[in-house]
């Protein structure tokens, strides 16, 4: 049995992780809101982006597109996870999800696979699967272009090597404050239905730019820069998720930390009781006993 002085110590240490839970919620709870716009911020650059293809593709072709497809190249692919816990099944989820995507391409020596956090990269090879590198998620938005600048210049030189020819990227989606789901970028080869929808969309002037370099130069150039806003949007996008997941388990964490107050103070409460009544009842017997000395 616990004496009141231990139970009164369970309750002040309850109390206190209860607050440290609360803390992170809230945290959780401002971070998504920062990674969404931070999202929301993409928009802009991934249109101009967008507009240069239609500006280069238009009336005109280029080299990269007419490549044939080489089935001896391998594919790179890209997992973003998360470097801390208290976040439920996040990092097992998209670990999955990929590995169970992956099963249909064509993952020979020359394929790569990359985590951007250690807990995904924990993940994965404990489902037998090897990972090539693994990057550290930076505490902050402004360490995520460096991170973004090294993936994109290792898929750059692989690319000219010849040794991949597929550019996935796993991470998950936000669908609301509270949800999310598994997600998949191709990044190459490129999409033909999206260059021809980006041909067909109307210029917002009177007439196109014209420029002097290259075509190809300015297509390659212009690709680039699509792989770096896009591994930007789906980092910023995943590390929403991330602190979903966390806004969630510290919800559940909270509400079973309540319960466990409701307990521990009714279990309180009752041997406080008891103590009371113990010692009236001891005040009382040893009323009677003097009482009956006396007579």
């Amino acid at each position: 049995m616990q004496t009141i002085k231990t139970i009164r110590r369970n309750i002040t240490s309850a109390e206190d992780l209860r607050d440290i839970v609360k803390t992170m919620r809230t945290l959780s709870a401002v971070n998504i809101h920062h990674f969404e716009k931070a999202v929301e911020s993409t928009g802009d650059y991934y249109r101009t982006v967008e507009m240069g293809f239609q500006v280069v593709l238009n009336g005109e072709t280029v080299a990269a597109l007419e490549q044939k497809e080489n089935t001896k190249c391998g594919c790179y692919a890209v997992v973003f996870g998360s470097d801390q816990g208290l976040c439920g099944g996040f990092n097992e989820q998209i670990a999955a999800y990929a590995l169970k995507e992956l099963e249909g391409e064509n993952m020979d020596e020359n394929s790569t696979i990359v985590c951007v956090g250690a807990r995904v990269l924990a993940s994965i090879e404990e489902r037998k699967q090897k990972v090539a590198n693994m990057f550290t998620l930076p505490g902050s938005l402004a360490g995520v272009t460096q991170i973004v600048q090294q993936i994109v210049i290792a898929i750059t030189d692989l690319q000219a090597t010849g040794k991949i020819n597929r550019v996935i990227l796993f991470h998950h989606k936000l669908l609301s404050q509270l949800s999310y789901q598994p997600h998949y970028v191709t990044l190459l080869p490129l999409d033909r239905a999206w260059i021809e929808s980006i041909r067909g969309k109307k210029w917002p002037g009177h007439s196109l730019p014209s420029f002097t370099m290259d075509r190809d130069a300015l297509f390659s150039a212009l690709f680039r820069q699509y792989m770096l806003i896009s591994i930007y949007r789906a980092f910023a996008e995943s590390m929403a998720c991330e602190n979903a997941a966390r806004l969630l388990s510290m919800q559940s964490a909270e509400k079973n930390i309540e319960e466990r107050l409701e307990q521990l103070n009714a279990i309180y409460r009752s041997e406080r009781q008891s103590s009371i009544t113990s010692e009236l009842l001891d005040i009382v017997s040893g009323f009677e006993a003097l009482r009956t000395d006396k007579k």
